[in-house]
């Protein structure tokens, strides 16, 4: 069938497969704001559009007077931008998909937009396509490719005039965001497209329904490609492909729309800061429990890094996705593929969670129990009822509880000083 350029019509869509199927998403906040690498991405909004004085006094301090956000443009280098070394990392990170910033609110493009003369990292900074580049090595890395792009841009006159308006005019949507998104489109063929900035102006003004007809008609990925939420103001959660709803969102129950959770490393920011402390930073149990809850719940997660204007993901990013990737090549049966069962976390614990295959039903648990003694009310077992743990050999022993559900006598751990790290999955066959 044809969609038509209208939310009934393309909300009807069929949501691709191959997403609910990868789970596990690694997003990235690169851009010129990774100059400063202070604050956050927001910084050209907080310095210049709110003239918040800690901005102003930061590049009074560090920079030659009279110094605007375009003089940052040419120290955004991506001198150790090694994509290869990137698709590698995400790749043992168990990411099935990445997410990469083409254009954030500032304007400027990762690749040489025709549209954006001058701003965008072919004509300055870095000379290079830096989303081509990267999807070159993810795609042979056979990781799905993901764009991020904002409709709206701050400071662009064509925009400023448009808002003046009231949105009645559409020369920044007819000039710019809709060339960049149908160059982005025919030139990149991704897979998803993480729309954003669409928060202050209507359908009428965006034209998205427009586009995206064409992107699940016409497109050369009509098939494949997935969207998100973000297309016009009162969209989000309740139009478009899957759902964000908001950034760091958390359900609380099981939501009937395929959605999708993006959180940050740095819990401050999503670009880059050169002052951030550890203690500002998600641990690794942090992040295994925001997966297994969102996944639980039928989400999927995406887990954002902000890289220097070099092109470094720093090693503390690094550290905390491989400790992601090794949680994963241990549990990640339990996660990828996976659907909800019908409970998602046991007896309003938030220690316990269950996704599911089939008849086989995964409990993770992500406090490890005084006596070794596990003890799950929620599965019915039945005689057949056979207990092992990812990661482990063998069976593990099993009674029925004396209330209902099961008691299960984990491996003997050897005693540490440490609690054990985060998170271990016991998969139920032949429960109800």
């Amino acid at each position: 069938p044809r969609y038509r350029p209208d939310w009934d019509s393309l909300d009807a869509r069929p949501l691709p497969a191959w997403f609910d199927q990868a789970k596990v998403g690694v997003f990235v906040h690169w851009g010129v704001f990774s100059v400063p690498a202070w604050g956050s991405e927001w910084f050209w909004w907080h310095w210049q559009g709110e003239h918040r004085s800690d901005y102003q006094r930061f590049v009074q301090r560090r920079y030659p007077p009279h110094t605007t956000y375009a003089d940052f443009a040419p120290r955004f280098t991506a001198h150790d931008f090694h994509p290869r070394e990137w698709a590698q990392l995400f790749q043992r990170a168990g990411a099935r998909y990445v997410v990469l910033t083409t254009k954030h609110h500032e304007g400027f493009t990762n690749w040489g937009s025709p549209v954006s003369w001058n701003w965008n990292s072919l004509d300055t900074g870095p000379h290079r396509d830096l989303v081509g580049e990267l999807g070159q090595a993810l795609r042979e890395s056979n990781i799905r490719y993901g764009l991020y792009h904002s409709l709206l841009e701050w400071f662009n006159p064509l925009y400023l005039a448009d808002k003046e308006s009231g949105f009645k005019t559409q020369n920044f949507v007819l000039k710019k965001t809709m060339p960049e998104l149908y160059d982005l489109v025919l030139k990149y063929k991704p897979d998803l497209i993480w729309s954003d900035g669409d928060w202050e102006a209507p359908e009428s003004y965006w034209n998205s329904t427009s586009f995206l007809a064409w992107l699940y008609n016409d497109s050369p990925v009509k098939d494949t490609v997935v969207v998100n939420d973000r297309w016009c103001n009162n969209c989000s959660c309740h139009h478009g492909g899957y759902y964000n709803c908001a950034d760091k969102y958390k359900p609380g129950t099981l939501p009937t729309h395929k959605w999708e959770m993006c959180s940050s490393i740095d819990k401050l920011s999503w670009g880059y800061r050169s002052d951030m402390n550890i203690s500002e930073l998600m641990d690794e149990a942090s992040i295994i429990e925001e997966l297994v809850q969102t996944v639980s719940f039928g989400g999927n997660y995406l887990l954002n890094v902000g890289p220097t204007k070099e092109g470094v993901i720093v090693p503390i990013f690094q550290e905390r996705l491989l400790a992601l990737g090794r949680w994963l090549d241990t549990n990640g049966e339990a996660i990828y593929e996976s659907k909800p069962w019908r409970v998602q976390m046991e007896n309003s614990t938030d220690t316990v969670w269950y996704t599911s295959k089939g008849p086989v039903v995964y409990a993770i648990f992500l406090i490890w129990p005084q006596d070794s003694v596990l003890e799950l009310s929620s599965p019915t077992p039945s005689p057949a009822t056979q207990v092992t743990m990812l990661g482990f050999a063998g069976t593990l022993k099993w009674q029925e509880s004396p209330g209902k559900g099961l008691l299960i006598t984990l491996p003997y751990m050897l005693p540490s000083p440490l609690p054990p790290q985060s998170g271990w999955t016991v998969k139920l066959e032949g429960v109800k």
